[in-house]
């Protein structure tokens, strides 16, 4: 067979392959640039009744995504007039899309991107707190209803901020605001790259720093600082505080309970203490 018979053969064999996207094997082992298309973003509240309940408190948002060909029902039709009442950008994508930027399937066609939390600077915190000051710091508090509810505690009895560590910590996204009901936006909070730094820095500012912890070395009934500014830190409900913010603590407070109780949900023993504590001021104050 002559060469040219064969090069014509080999280039229609080529034309009758499927064609190959186009693109296809350039970015092999490159991360996809697209956010949406590729992973799960932590401030996407997903489902209409947490999106219907979320728009209803006014959690600071971006826009409000829905899925192409989404059943329109009540819930669906209030999350549409809400977003529209508070300006918010409303989107129509595929449903592919709302996959990744919600991380589930579970989505019911719906999600609210939550914009980005102010925190507030630590040193500014310090600065701009009431005397005596009282501060929350959490250690490990990794479940985001736990943190929006100390938020709002902290708010109910008076505190100047609570303060989360960058890492191993949960962060201030939809979820977390919602279980704080409204109290993160009247309250500053701080994220800090290191909690024992922070505790270094209070103390610096004539902070008293509080542990709590199931296994204190004085129980909560009695402590009796009223005058102090006070540095609270609540550590998990598992790990408690870590060692090298419990050793930085000036006193490890415990709360009493039965026996048969092995120890409390960190934002329930916060609440306890921040009232125990709101309690002794006030009778100061008298």
């Amino acid at each position: 067979m002559r060469p040219g018979r064969k090069r014509r053969e080999a280039e229609a064999a080529a034309q009758s392959r499927p064609a190959r996207p186009a693109g296809a094997g350039a970015n092999r082992g490159r991360r996809p640039e697209s956010r949406m298309e590729t992973r799960a973003s932590s401030d996407a509240v997903a489902g209409r009744n947490s999106v219907v309940e979320a728009l209803r408190a006014k959690i600071p948002a971006k826009e409000l995504l829905i899925a192409e060909r989404a059943e329109i029902d009540e819930r669906m039709t209030e999350a549409l007039r809400l977003a529209k009442n508070q300006d918010l950008v409303i989107k129509e994508v595929p449903r592919g899309a709302l996959d990744g930027v919600t991380g589930t399937t579970t989505h019911q066609g719906i999600a609210l991107i939550i914009k980005p939390f102010g925190y507030k600077d630590f040193a500014a915190m310090l600065s701009a707190a009431k005397s005596p000051g009282l501060i929350i710091g959490l250690d490990g508090v990794t479940d985001p209803h736990n943190l929006g509810a100390i938020v709002r505690s902290a708010a109910a009895f008076g505190a100047d901020g609570v303060v989360i560590p960058e890492r191993r910590n949960a962060a201030m996204t939809g979820s977390a605001w919602k279980s704080s009901a409204g109290a993160a936006a009247r309250l500053p909070i701080s994220q800090v790259t290191n909690l024992v730094r922070s505790i270094e820095d209070a103390k610096k500012a004539g902070y008293f720093v509080v542990g709590l912890d199931a296994d204190g070395d004085q129980s909560l009934p009695g402590f009796t600082l009223a005058e102090e500014p006070v540095y609270l830190i609540v550590g998990s409900e598992g790990k408690g505080i870590s060692r090298l913010a419990r050793e930085k603590c000036d006193l490890i407070l415990s709360i009493p309970m039965q026996s048969d109780v092995e120890s409390l949900n960190a934002s329930v023993a916060t609440a306890i203490s921040l009232y125990w504590i709101s309690e002794k001021r006030a009778l100061a104050a008298e």
